[in-house]
């Protein structure tokens, strides 16, 4: 197998394990194409990438956008906030303009979930996810998965923390379908509030106490409280939850030595995690962020159909 048996990347429940473990496997090669003095291969010359987010982004965007030039690609990208949408364009006439454009690939970030299953019902060229509303971020559990890969080899048996608004992520959905479904055991801790029993059906143990955790824990995810997204107080302050539930020096002295610190940015310091956390040699965040653009090339590459890859190992 070396290519993506479908159109479009939306989900990671719409992937096969084998599916996950190609994306990985070709990551890993196309990091090393990346951080090399050449850093381009041709895999997508000729071939058009337009990024169309309606939601803000800095990693995310960026990094799909990396992605395509590294592969040769050209690349569009629309800015919601100075289109025609703040007209009142509807999403399937801007899908439309830019099919008309000949776009091969739309990568696409939206507030309300689903919308980018939408697009692909109604457009030739490839979607990929990039973020819909609270339901998914398929690329981010990648990039989350491959980094944890690189750094112990496997998954399996793991015992993996995801701490925060675990309400309002569509990380940590994607987090936990792809942790589990590479061998790992997945624990959510946040304010009950913000982790609803709900999340039981996800087939994951939860805690209202992080201290009670962390001793146990191979990886911790701190995710960012979305106050952008809520649209009540599910906590008394943040100067609470930051002494509940924040990621601190002392806290840190009860973790495994080697263990493994994620957070998806944007990181809100002195809210999720202390400065010297933040500082800390076992938080892999900027790494994560390289990983991003390794896993969107793989991604890209895969979709494009693939290729033996020690064809590219030669390309300049």
């Amino acid at each position: 197998m070396n290519s993506l048996k479908r159109k479009d990347l939306l989900d990671i429940q719409s992937l096969t394990t084998e599916e996950i473990n190609l994306i990985c496997k070709n990551a890993k090669f196309f990091k090393e194409v990346f951080t090399r003095s050449v850093k381009s291969v041709p895999v997508l010359r000729g071939k058009t990438v337009c990024t169309l987010f309606y939601e803000p982004s800095t990693r995310t965007r960026l990094s799909f956008d990396l992605a395509a030039k590294r592969l040769s690609a050209d690349l569009i990208n629309v800015t919601v906030s100075t289109s025609s949408v703040v007209k009142g364009e509807s999403l399937i006439d801007t899908v439309h303009t830019l099919e008309a454009m000949k776009a091969d690939y739309i990568v696409m970030r939206h507030g309300a979930a689903l919308a980018p299953h939408f697009l692909s019902q109604n457009i030739e060229a490839s979607v990929i996810n990039a973020g819909d509303g609270f339901h998914a971020h398929p690329t981010q559990a990648l990039l989350d998965a491959y980094s944890i890969l690189e750094k112990r080899g496997t998954l399996e048996g793991l015992r993996i923390g995801i701490v925060g608004d675990i309400q309002h992520s569509r990380v940590a959905r994607s987090d936990i379908e792809v942790f589990k479904r590479l061998g790992a055991e997945v624990i959510l801790c946040g304010p009950p509030t913000l982790v609803p029993d709900d999340f039981k059906v996800y087939g994951v143990d939860i805690s209202y106490n992080l201290d009670d955790i962390l001793p146990e824990l191979d990886v911790i995810n701190m995710l960012r409280i979305q106050r952008e997204r809520q649209k009540s107080a599910f906590f008394p302050s943040i100067r609470e939850y930051h002494r509940q539930f924040a990621l601190n020096a002392k806290r840190l002295e009860r973790c495994k030595q080697d263990i493994i610190i994620m957070h998806p940015g944007p990181m809100n310091r002195g809210v999720e995690m202390s400065n010297d956390v933040a500082e800390s040699p076992n938080l892999i965040m900027n790494e994560q962020v390289t990983n991003g653009v390794a896993v969107r090339m793989a991604i890209f590459y895969l979709l494009a159909g693939g290729a033996p890859l020690e064809e590219m190992s030669e390309a300049k």
